[in-house]
């Protein structure tokens, strides 16, 4: 039960605050999940969210969907999707009910303008978290190839979850250095 409340609770922030869509929501996730809760470490949320930008619909409730269900099973989904969705739901039932009331009162403008250097500031923050994680991984030299390469990719691709599923492909069907592959090995034999 406390694990239930635990993910209706980390989950409905998300959906209250996760201001300005999907992309928004994830450093919310992420705070939750790995840094309040500790269900997922950086690794496991970095393969997360690669996988849920390749796959269609809204990102925070497929995240939610597969958190819970590792968290708690079924019941744990279906609470984690319902707790992401319900505040929108509800805070659009009542905005629609009264948007045409304010919709041109300066202080709905002034909200929406003070919130977006946050949400860029999160988006930043984590965006640098991934960069340090691929540099441990890559090299300095390679992320940075990857880093310009998507940024020109993702300017010219119609998706970017084409990009991204080339690179988990690559990724998967790459042969793996005898070296790496004994590392792997001795990491799985640890953790046993």
């Amino acid at each position: 039960m406390k694990q239930q409340r635990q993910l209706f609770f980390a989950f409905f922030r998300v959906g209250i605050f996760g201001y300005g869509g999907g992309p928004a929501s994830i450093p919310l996730v992420h705070k939750e999940v790995v840094e309040n809760y500790k269900w997922l470490d950086d690794r496991d949320f970095n393969d997360l969210l690669a996988l849920a930008n390749t796959l269609p619909g809204p990102i925070a409730t497929k995240m939610a969907g597969y958190i819970g269900h590792r968290v708690a099973g079924v019941t744990g989904m279906i609470n984690a999707v319902l707790a992401t969705i319900l505040p929108s739901i509800f805070i659009m039932v009542v905005l629609l009910s009264s948007l045409a009331a304010v919709k041109d009162k300066p202080w709905v403008q002034g909200m929406t303008d003070a919130v977006m250097p946050v949400v860029g500031v999160m988006l930043a923050v984590l965006t640098w978290s991934f960069f340090r994680r691929s540099k441990e991984g890559l090299g300095l030299w390679k992320s940075l190839m990857f880093v310009a390469g998507s940024f020109v990719l993702i300017k010219v691709l119609p998706s970017p979850a084409i990009l991204i599923l080339a690179l988990l492909l690559i990724g998967l069907l790459k042969p793996v250095r005898k070296d790496n592959a004994d590392a792997v090995g001795a990491e799985r034999e640890e953790s046993v």
